[in-house]
């Protein structure tokens, strides 16, 4: 299958997984935003630190705003293939489209770190 239109690159599923873990983490010790409505809001009033968007959304329209508002806003953003994980990660019964960290609680070190491998690989250095 391939990948929706608003994917711009892809990362590794080492790099997925700890999106996913740093969700899980930042939702226990520090704030996330879950769903594209509060994370379209966390991205607009520059709260985000990272946002993650799933690549398995339908319809796309749902998400595809969103990587244009993060570069614009200068967020690192991401793509990760499970809207499924993504609501796990942040503790939902639900999938989530979107979800974005707004404060990394103990997180805060992997955070970095998942940014610095996307930066890398938006810049294809990763």
């Amino acid at each position: 299958m391939s990948k929706p239109f608003y994917v711009k690159f892809e990362v590794s599923k080492e790099v997925a997984d700890a999106a996913y873990e740093a969700l899980q983490i930042a939702a226990k010790t520090g704030a996330v935003r879950k769903g594209t409505n509060e994370t379209t809001k966390a991205i607009e009033r520059a709260q985000a630190k990272l946002v993650v968007i799933a690549e398995d959304v339908d319809p796309p329209e749902v998400v595809a705003h969103l990587p244009l508002l993060c570069e614009e806003r200068k967020i690192p953003y991401m793509f990760v293939p499970s809207k499924d994980k993504i609501g796990n990660a942040v503790g939902i019964d639900v999938p989530a489209a979107a979800a974005s960290i707004v404060k990394e609680g103990e997180a805060e070190g992997l955070v970095k770190e998942v940014v610095a491998r996307v930066e890398g690989l938006k810049r294809g250095t990763d």
